[in-house]
């Protein structure tokens, strides 16, 4: 009976831990008027720059890239002051079943009508309107747009510079897609999917460097 007793502490406590280390979601707030387009610096290596996503669901997740369009990165002295990524949804990529009929059918899912609709919206887009330094880490504000959606998020990063390129690189964040009117398989949207939903927190993360 102890060691039953045992046990059953051991997994509440791992439970718990796993519980603890989930990311929550990145607060969607309206939208910050942009005074001062960064895009003209273009300046932004599309060759070397990615979003990387994670999509979950009750049996399992995707993962996969979108690539960078064009942009332009702010660094003065060492210091981001700014920053825009336009975002090619025609290149979302599913990788982890690279190869497969089923990464074809995850990736014209995702560009269809019901999911991101790229007919119609070919380009998402991340405007950085405000950088702060928080305990040695950047937070930094900037409009999301998704769709017919824009929300002010703040997503944690860093920058760094070596050899004359400028690399900005974001923690993994979680976007509420529900946010931005992408509905398939969403509870908010949807009622009686019982386990048949996906999950409406999306992993996301950019690695954004500049040209040498």
């Amino acid at each position: 009976m102890r060691k039953i007793v045992l046990s059953l502490v051991v997994v509440a406590s791992l439970l718990t831990a796993c519980k603890g280390e989930k990311k929550e979601k990145v607060e969607a707030k309206e939208a910050v008027k942009v005074e001062v387009s960064i895009a003209a610096l273009d300046n932004v290596d599309t060759t070397a720059s990615v979003l990387t996503w994670i999509g979950t669901k009750p049996t399992g997740s995707h993962n996969g890239t979108v690539a960078i369009k064009s942009g332009g990165l702010l660094v003065e002295e060492g210091t981001l002051k700014g920053g825009e990524f336009v975002i090619d949804m025609n290149t979302i990529t599913n990788v982890d079943m690279a190869g497969s009929d089923g990464a074809g059918k995850i990736e014209g899912h995702l560009k269809a009508p019901d999911f991101f609709d790229i007919a119609v919206y070919p380009t998402s887009k991340f405007v950085i309107t405000k950088v702060e330094d928080v305990e040695g880490k950047l937070a930094v504000t900037g409009n999301l747009q998704i769709k017919d959606v824009t929300k002010s998020i703040t997503i944690p990063a860093m920058i760094s510079t070596e050899g004359g390129v400028t690399t900005f690189k974001s923690d993994v964040f979680n976007v509420d897609r529900a946010d931005f009117n992408v509905k398939y398989g969403s509870k908010r949207w949807i009622e009686g999917l019982k386990d048949k939903f996906i999950n409406d927190l999306m992993e996301m993360s950019f690695e954004v460097k500049t040209k040498a």
